[in-house]
């Protein structure tokens, strides 16, 4: 009477296989906004690299550098895999427009970085001034609300 077991049976395949779909189920959504994260970390790199040449030019300069002339901006198309431009206007704001994604909810979409002269975000940095604060990821400055979600907590406005 003493049987040999030859396997597993159908409900443990079962059981198993429902196990892996469910685990599949969770993984893949959370993997690919990680990924979207990703690509929008070298959206934010482009801003980063254009807010110091801003930061320096505020506390340097006599006037302020008109709309695009502040010197790190990033031509339509010249930019990197994820960045398509980058644009700053007189008062410091940067933007950069993402591009290349895969994702139409991200492409196109700009994320922004504004000077403050104040912690309390109310007054724009003046020549020979120095910038107590910056903005990133806040609406009102122009950042597109499809992208919120997928910037670092130290960009959410």
């Amino acid at each position: 009477m003493n049987r040999v077991s030859k396997g597993f049976t159908l409900i443990e395949l079962m059981v198993v296989v429902a196990i892996i779909g469910i685990l599949v189920a969770i993984a893949l959504p959370a993997y690919s906004d990680f990924a979207k994260k990703g690509k929008m970390s070298e959206v934010l790199m482009a801003a980063s690299a254009c807010r110091t040449s801003i930061t320096e030019t505020i506390q340097t300069a006599s006037t302020l550098p008109d709309a695009d002339a502040w010197g790190c901006e990033v031509a339509s198309g010249a930019g990197t895999k994820y960045v398509k431009d980058v644009h700053t206007d007189a008062a410091g704001k940067i933007s950069v427009t993402a591009t290349g994604t895969g994702d139409t909810s991200i492409d196109g979409a700009v994320v922004t970085v504004k000077p403050f002269a104040d912690v309390a975000m109310t007054k724009a940095p003046a020549a020979g001034g120095t910038v107590a604060v910056w903005r990133c990821g806040d609406s009102a400055d122009g950042t597109s609300a499809s992208i919120k979600k997928f910037l670092p907590s130290s960009c959410k406005g």
